[in-house]
């Protein structure tokens, strides 16, 4: 299996040239709207981060308004018709006032069209787009993570939009890789999301580029809080040199995953805190009780207004056998299968994916865009990028739904049971493998 996600590094190409300058609570487990979703945050979809406002950034977000009022780049499509949006950003957020203005700028572009938006809580809009779309009803586009796109697809609740892949020419390969399933698309990309370090700058002045680097510095007293959960240690897989599928889909950390597992025993072992409160993680590095964290984008906005120019972001350290890869998931416009306005609704979902609004959202939402032509210029923001350049993407397959908790156990048993770290990835993957008939 590829250890590295080589073509999110085309979509990121930039960002790499650009490298040397520079609250919601975690969910710990599979979110319960979707049976195999991957544990994501509430805050993934509710938080708002946002970069440092400069007066640089204020001039660019105020031309990429105007351009995105002015010049639609929708692959010629225009958008007409009545057209209803769902998304669960949290109210007043950035990502919410972002998508506002957006939204103005698409009435504006397409009068003919009557743009309907509905904000659902993050806890209820999987279950409540799945339960109305079954019965035939449901929003015409949908606004969310890709991490149920393949349940979603495979339940035929989405419509198929792999004739519009050709329209997606500012999208890198990654974006929409990470909508499609089973090599149909089935999204529109809007941006990446990845853990990545964070880290307070005036305690650490340089940050760990590697697993013993990390290691060393929690020796030497430095504090270091972090997640206990399968999906923000996910990065030390590939950083210790595991896949998570072999090629028919069993279970594949049993090849190095207990390498990674008997670190992150090295690492509480050496004084690090490990837990399953977010909150308690995000107060301890926000209080300056923690030096360090492994978190994403979602929280930026909370970590910066309590460190402000302290605070920092670098991508995992690296391990022994490479870069780390954290679990790189895309954000999306998803088109009900009962959309009776599929091409009014893929034109809107290709305006607020354009180059000029994904500037907008860059800019004023701190989001890791999927757009090959915008490059962050923030430094936060350009670390996610960083972050993400290395990635394990997301799988569509199946057999993720059965990973999170039989490996979740097989953390918490090497971690608070002291259980062997090679036996505890063993049973971990003989459980999945199990519950996925392989």
């Amino acid at each position: 299996m590829k250890r590295f996600m080589s073509f999110l590094l085309v979509s990121v190409m930039m960002v790499g040239l650009l490298a040397a300058c520079g609250s919601a609570t975690p969910t710990t487990a599979p979110t319960t709207a979707a049976a195999t979703t991957a544990p994501t945050t509430a805050a993934e979809a509710t938080a708002a981060p946002t970069a440092a406002t400069t007066d640089a950034t204020a001039e660019a977000t105020a031309e990429a308004t105007a351009a995105a009022t002015t010049a639609p780049t929708t692959g010629g499509m225009v958008a007409t018709g009545d057209i209803t949006l769902w998304h669960a950003y949290s109210t007043g957020g950035s990502e919410d006032a972002t998508l506002t203005t957006l939204i103005e700028n698409a009435k504006t572009a397409f009068p003919d069209a009557n743009i309907t938006v509905l904000q659902v809580p993050f806890d209820q809009v999987f279950s409540k787009f799945e339960n109305d779309v079954a019965t035939g009803s449901g929003p015409d586009l949908f606004l969310a993570p890709n991490d149920s796109l393949g349940d979603l697809a495979r339940k035929n609740l989405l419509a198929d939009l792999d004739a519009y892949k050709a329209n997606l020419t500012n999208i890198g390969p990654a974006g929409v890789a990470g909508m499609s399933v089973d090599g149909k698309l089935y999204g529109i990309p809007e941006s990446y999301k990845a853990v990545a370090l964070y880290y307070n700058k005036s305690t650490i002045a340089t940050p760990p580029a590697t697993t013993d680097e990390l290691l060393q510095m929690v020796k030497d007293g430095k504090k270091l809080v972090l997640n206990q959960s399968a999906y923000h240690n996910f990065g030390f897989f590939q950083a210790f040199g595991a896949s998570l599928f072999t090629a028919d889909k069993a279970c594949g950390l049993t090849n190095g995953g207990g390498d990674a597992f008997k670190y992150l025993q090295d690492l509480k072992a050496a004084g690090a805190t490990f837990t399953t409160d977010g909150p308690s993680a995000d107060a301890a590095f926000s209080e300056g009780k923690a030096d360090m964290i492994i978190n994403g984008p979602w929280v930026l906005a909370d970590y910066q207004k309590a460190l402000g120019e302290n605070l920092a972001v670098a991508p995992m350290p690296a391990g022994p056998k490479g870069p780390a890869g954290p679990l790189t998931g895309v954000d999306g416009f998803y088109v009900n299968i009962n959309s009776e306005n599929v091409e009014g609704a893929v034109a809107l979902a290709m305006y607020l994916t354009n180059t000029e609004s994904q500037k907008l959202y860059t800019e004023q939402a701190g989001h890791v865009p999927a757009d090959i032509n915008v490059v962050p210029t923030d430094a936060l923001v350009l670390g996610f990028s960083q972050a993400a350049s290395t990635g394990y993407a997301r799988p569509q397959d199946k057999e993720l739904g059965n990973f999170w908790t039989p490996v979740g156990d097989g953390l918490t048993k090497a971690l608070d049971g002291g259980e062997e770290a090679t036996k505890a990835i063993t049973d971990a993957c003989a459980a999945m493998d199990l519950a996925n008939g392989k």
